[in-house]
């Protein structure tokens, strides 16, 4: 007999109102319910939809693995309420997770710390280190604290695809395979958070992400190495942050990257292939007359602000990877520091 397909809970809460409605209450403790019994519950954040289980439950954890295809290796984040809930899982707290974590959580930023005896191995890959969140999203860290456990919670999709940034992309990839979806609406940032390695002097960027080194930097009074540092630092025995796979964040159309964008989507056209294109150029006079000229082509008009344009990026993935297309076509992103998140997550797309 086939398991049902999960429950969906609506969780509406306007943001200019102090305390949720008690619809959205009794959605929060339902959901409670279910992790406190080991079951799998996807929430809403501010970077993507989590797949959360009870971080302190193995077998409810083996879930999430089992669930979305993911490889053991591969470490989770465990979102917390707060930094109180955070300390009780890390075997001790530098000086830099005391300044980021006072400076930018709640938010879309992810520590890496040594973890103390209560973290199951199941959740690090074996390693030695946890990886901590407290969330920017209201729904998310009232949750959390009324279900009264930290929350380990990957992006709530099937392994290696693209990101969920609404209730039904979740329902989408994941199916009867989870027990309960609440559905806070679409994700604000659209990407996932900032990963940094506060067990190296100075921090090092992991994963980035919503959260820049500008501000990073600003919070610590000093410098954070980049992701490119990596190889000057001693290669852990277990990875240390999700997401850094060299293939991840991928539709299952083939997407190419690319800097000659309108010359390559022509040459595909030229090919009879169907193409998508995300741009920043649709407003462009020879972008509108491949448009115009060509019934195999869908462009998706992107805007150049790179918070809005991650916002809206996997949301125009998923779309367009119902499209039957044969090929989408991203435009490369500008080589700067407020790109590099985006460019990050593209690059692994296209790998």
């Amino acid at each position: 007999m086939s398991r049902p397909l999960p429950e969906i809970l609506r969780c509406d809460w306007p943001a200019a109102v102090a305390e949720p409605p008690p619809v959205t209450l009794a959605a929060l403790d339902r959901a409670a319910e279910v992790l406190r019994r080991g079951g799998l519950v996807a929430i809403p954040t501010e970077t993507v939809y989590g797949l959360a289980a009870d971080a302190l439950d193995e077998f409810a954890v083996d879930g999430i693995f089992r669930s979305k295809g993911r490889p053991a290796t591969n470490p989770l984040i465990v979102h917390v309420a707060d930094a109180t809930m955070a300390r009780g899982l890390a075997a001790s707290w530098p000086a830099a997770a005391e300044s980021l974590t006072a400076a930018l959580w709640p938010g879309p930023l992810t520590i890496v710390l040594p973890r103390n005896a209560a973290v199951p191995d199941i959740v690090t890959a074996g390693g030695p280190t946890v990886a901590l969140r407290c969330p920017e999203h209201r729904l998310a860290r009232l949750l959390i604290a009324r279900s009264g456990i930290p929350l380990a919670a990957p992006s709530a999709n099937r392994s290696e695809r693209v990101s969920p940034t609404t209730a039904l992309h979740v329902l989408e990839s994941l199916g009867n395979r989870i027990d309960l979806i609440l559905d806070g609406g679409p994700c604000a940032r659209g990407i996932e958070s900032t990963v940094v390695d506060c067990t190296v002097t100075p921090p090092r960027i992991l994963r980035p992400g919503p959260v820049a080194r500008q501000a990073l930097e600003a919070a610590l009074g000093g410098p954070v190495l980049g992701p490119e540092a990596s190889a000057e630092v001693a290669a852990p025995s277990a990875a240390r942050s999700p997401g850094t796979q060299a293939r991840h964040y991928a539709p299952r159309t083939r997407l190419d990257l690319r800097a000659d964008a309108p010359a390559h989507v022509a040459a595909l056209l030229g090919q009879g292939r169907r193409v998508g294109w995300l741009t920043t150029r649709a407003a462009e006079p020879a972008v509108r007359e491949l448009a115009a000229t060509h019934r195999d082509l869908v462009i998706v008009p992107m805007l150049q602000s790179p918070e809005a344009f991650a916002a809206a990026l996997y949301a125009a993935l998923h779309a367009l990877d119902h499209r039957g297309l044969d090929r989408i076509v991203v435009d490369e992103p500008p080589a700067t520091e407020e790109w590099h998140a985006i460019r990050d997550r593209l690059t692994r797309a296209a790998t």
